[in-house]
């Protein structure tokens, strides 16, 4: 068991930013096309964190032209350019499924101050 531990701290990013479920965030992707790469950002609302250690994964919802996408981002993944918390949210719940069956206003996270 120490030498997957080991060997997976070595692929783990050192600093990730403060993120909590609830919070709106901005995440920046390398993305491939052929021969070139790009950069692309996805801004949500995180609905769920799982997992935890080389593993862990966050579930980022968006509202984009009134459908709903879902992206889940391996943290430690080197695809995952940045991730950059741009509000913070007030939440009493791990994950937030619920905001899957919401529209409009009601589909949106109260901030906290």
């Amino acid at each position: 068991m120490d030498l997957v531990k080991t060997l997976s701290q070595q692929y783990m990013k050192p600093e990730l930013p403060e993120m909590n479920v609830g919070d709106t965030v901005r995440v920046v992707v390398r993305v491939k096309e052929g021969n070139r790469e790009r950069t692309q950002a996805f801004d949500g609302t995180i609905i769920a964190r799982k997992h935890g250690g080389i593993s862990e994964t966050i579930t980022v919802r968006r509202i984009s032209y009134n459908v709903g996408c879902e992206k889940v981002f391996p943290v430690h993944s080197p695809t995952i350019v940045s991730v950059e918390t741009i509000r913070k949210g007030k939440v009493r719940r791990a994950k937030l499924y619920y905001l899957r069956d919401r529209v409009g206003k009601q589909a949106k996270v109260k901030e906290r101050v």
